[in-house]
């Protein structure tokens, strides 16, 4: 870290990208406060690591507000929660998943945001996790892209509004998490196994690498309004 001990808040901190996001900032000599919903889940994900942990449901405005007021200033923000819900062919798009996508990511990424601007002290960051779905044309991707693309429309406003705190966003692609256990195996395999072969990297990413460029954001204090791509060039293909 540029400057040590700076406190910094990970919403949706318990596993994938949010969980390696947590654990680099703490290595790197920052105070990390992870968050998610399930209490036992933090504590196995965060074990051995100077990381205080919070649960709640980040859907819940009540809840959110309680953690901030308990939190106090802070550095910087960055917001992983996500959801699994809204792909699908226009054809046969469950519009209600569609809408419960918007609830489980845009809705409670926006939320928070709110409620952690009011305690963000100035010249800190907020950092949102998108996804590469905002930026490219594959069928079947309509609806997750229009939750993730609502996300980054707003990036370059909210920098403005904010300043001097920085707005900023990661796209990832196609990253080995555990968001694809919720998939049937042969999915997952078959998925990246299409991805080694169309990506320009010729590999999908790892939780850390989008860690990384979130520890590029949160450090570089002459970034703002950015959406960083993270995606192995899945953007160019």
């Amino acid at each position: 870290m540029e400057r040590s001990r700076q406190k910094i808040i990970v919403i949706g901190g318990s596993s994938g990208i949010g969980l390696a996001t947590a654990l680099r900032l703490s290595l790197a000599g920052a105070e990390v406060v992870a968050t998610g919903r399930d209490l036992a889940k933090l504590r196995a994900a965060t074990a051995g690591h100077a990381i205080e942990i919070a649960a709640f449901d980040a859907r819940e405005r009540s809840a959110l507000e309680q953690f901030f007021d308990r939190m106090g200033p802070i550095d910087h923000l960055i917001l992983a929660l996500s959801g699994g819900q809204g792909a699908g062919l226009l054809a046969e798009l469950d519009l209600q998943s569609l809408r419960a996508g918007f609830e489980e990511k845009f809705w409670p990424q926006i939320q928070a945001a709110q409620a952690g601007a009011a305690h963000l002290r100035a010249g800190g960051s907020i950092t949102f996790i998108t996804a590469i779905s905002a930026r490219i044309a594959r069928p079947g991707t309509a609806g997750l892209g229009a939750i993730n693309g609502a996300i980054e429309a707003m990036i370059g406003s909210l920098a403005r509004e904010l300043k001097p705190s920085r707005v900023n966003a990661v796209s990832p692609g196609v990253v080995d998490t555990p968001w694809w256990d919720r998939f049937p195996a042969s999915f997952k395999d078959d998925l990246f196994r299409e991805q080694r072969e169309i990506l320009p990297v010729g590999r999908v990413g790892r939780a850390d690498e989008i860690a990384h460029a979130v520890q590029f954001l949160v450090e570089n204090g002459y970034v703002t309004g950015t959406v960083i791509a993270c995606d192995g060039g899945l953007h160019l293909v």
